[in-house]
């Protein structure tokens, strides 16, 4: 099965490999998900969606294992005030749920921060937009598809 992200990447004729696995609706966090799949929890990026004071939405892409700094995200946003949606708004604004969210193929496109750490990797994985699958593709080419910037914004 296909999905908006692999579609996007094979618009763009941007590689991929898929790797799925079997995920834990009672735990559907990034490290667990990396775990499951046998990746690298370093390797493998969660998709975090915050709103500023403003109302402005913005996608944020870190290493499973790492925490968003706020005063880091307030800056690269130039946001006086910046936190988490809450997840009962994830559908609605991305299209996806959680334990599913990616990057590539939201509902609109929002502006995107991969964390700069993804640059030290040949490959990362981030979610296919769907549960138990992971896509995995280069850096530059996430940064590409997703019209990203990368940035310093972990802890």
């Amino acid at each position: 099965m296909k999905t908006n992200a692999m579609r996007i990447l094979e618009s763009l004729s941007i590689p991929y490999t898929v790797h799925t696995y079997e995920y834990d609706e009672d735990n559907l966090d990034a490290v667990h998900a990396a775990r499951s799949a046998g990746l690298d929890p370093e390797k493998v990026f969660k998709t975090i969606v915050m709103r500023n004071s403003s109302n402005e939405i913005y996608v944020f892409c870190l290493p499973a294992e790492f925490e968003i700094s706020l005063k880091k995200a307030r800056a690269i946003t130039g946001s006086k005030d910046i936190d988490l949606i809450k997840q009962s708004e994830l559908l609605s604004l991305t299209g996806y749920i959680r334990g599913g969210c990616s990057p590539l193929g939201m509902k609109k496109r929002y502006p995107t921060y991969i964390e700069e750490t993804a640059l030290l990797e040949d490959c990362i994985y981030i979610s296919a937009g769907q549960r138990g699958m992971q896509l995995e593709v280069k850096p530059e080419d996430l940064r590409i598809a997703a019209d990203a910037e990368f940035a310093d914004f972990i802890i």
